[in-house]
């Protein structure tokens, strides 16, 4: 399937693991360019040597508001088509385990960055009469996982500010989505795998086992499939599809409009 984005420039940040990876791969397969954001420089090299020209980085913590700053200057006058917006969590908590500066935290990790740049980008997708935002945030949005109320909270807000993005600026040609995925095969699982296992006193093989049978497919995703449903919502076949929040959760959400 041709996505038609030869020769259009994406950010993509969390771009050296996980979802963030497979979607700039998949994005510069298709003949993208993707301006990468991520703290793990030699990893970053790694992806610019087997891309070369389609792929240029910015080595930084995308949560930090000089790091957004640097991001668009390293942007310059390219004509940017769209953001995938990606980066890890929280620790896994439960709601009586948590203080109020896990609040704090929480708040600046999941949500103060994403506004800051999504605000700061919106004028040139304005100008250009197009844009694509796409951000990835987690199945807990629809149903809420244990011991994540950090994540569960600060995701909802996400969700709440792509609708109302997708409200304000449709007739300028932008979409404003979000991808909620359950479980998937990456690093940002074992974290609840872990807790999952210091709970329970179980192996952290056995506690995987029970997120795999969590799922109605009986095995976790592949972020390389994500990617593909990514993909098309940041390319212009997508133009129809604004203020969704799409579930890739194996069936594990129970809701009729999971």
């Amino acid at each position: 399937m041709d996505f038609n984005l030869k020769n259009q420039y994406f950010i993509v940040t969390g771009v050296t693991s996980g979802f963030g990876k497979s979607v700039s791969q998949l994005l510069m397969k298709e003949g993208a360019g993707v301006i990468g954001v991520a703290r793990r420089e030699e990893m970053l090299v790694d992806i610019k040597k087997e891309f070369d020209n389609q792929f240029d980085y910015v080595v930084a913590d995308i949560t930090r508001e000089e790091s957004i700053t640097t991001i668009l200057e390293k942007v310059g006058n390219k004509t940017i088509s769209g953001i995938f917006i990606n980066a890890g969590g929280p620790p896994a908590k439960s709601f009586l385990e948590t203080e109020l500066a896990d609040w704090d935290d929480a708040y600046r990790k999941l949500l103060r960055w994403k506004v800051d740049i999504v605000k700061r980008l919106i004028p040139r997708f304005v100008k250009q009469d197009y844009g694509r935002i796409l951000f990835l945030e987690s199945s807990s949005v629809k149903q809420p996982i244990e011991n994540l109320v950090l994540s569960t909270s600060l995701r909802m807000s996400v969700v709440g500010l792509a609708k109302t993005i997708s409200e304000e600026l449709s007739e300028n040609g932008i979409t404003a989505n979000v991808l909620a995925p359950g479980s998937h095969n990456t690093s940002a699982l074992d974290r609840l795998i872990h807790k999952k296992a210091e709970i329970k006193s179980i192996s952290f093989e056995s506690a995987k086992m029970e997120f795999e049978k969590g799922t109605k497919v009986g095995f976790l995703g592949n972020p390389d499939d994500l990617a593909s449903m990514a993909v098309w919502l940041l390319s212009p076949l997508s133009k129809f599809v604004t203020g969704q929040t799409i579930s890739i959760a194996g069936g594990a959400i129970k809701s009729v409009f999971g």
